[in-house]
């Protein structure tokens, strides 16, 4: 017979706990920045991933945004300046005891995937080009 430590036992439940805020405060902060924030510096932001800390102290957002770099690059300031607002109307929403800080950065991995994916086209394009058929 194999038996658990407590400890052991809390693991998945901590995790599946900081995954389970991290799905809300996704939903809820793509709405709270499509409705208010008004800030004309700010693109179009889609929230990729949050990452909460075990604690729920600490969210990190991961946000793509459309346009290009000094466009991305403002957009990601702007939220990072509203996180203090943003982080109080979480509290209002969410029915948990610590809010986390909110930190926002830049997901390139949607463009990354993008130039990959280019790059992998360019190279079918021209292995057909040579004659390479498979």
């Amino acid at each position: 017979m194999f038996l658990l430590s407590d400890r052991a036992l809390q693991m998945p439940k901590e995790f599946s706990r900081s995954r389970r805020v991290g799905d809300q405060i996704q939903r809820e902060l793509s709405e709270l920045i499509r409705d208010e924030i008004n800030d004309p510096r700010l693109g179009m932001v889609s929230i990729s991933a949050v990452t909460v800390s075990r604690d729920l102290a600490h969210a990190k957002i991961h946000v793509s945004v459309l346009g290009d770099e000094v466009q991305a690059t403002e957009s990601v300031n702007v939220l990072n300046h509203a996180a203090g607002f943003l982080r109080h109307r979480l509290g209002k929403i969410l029915h948990i005891r610590v809010i986390p800080e909110l930190k926002f950065h830049l997901d390139r991995s949607l463009e990354e995937g993008a130039r990959i994916g280019a790059l992998i086209n360019r190279a079918l394009a021209s292995d057909r080009g040579n004659g390479n058929h498979d």
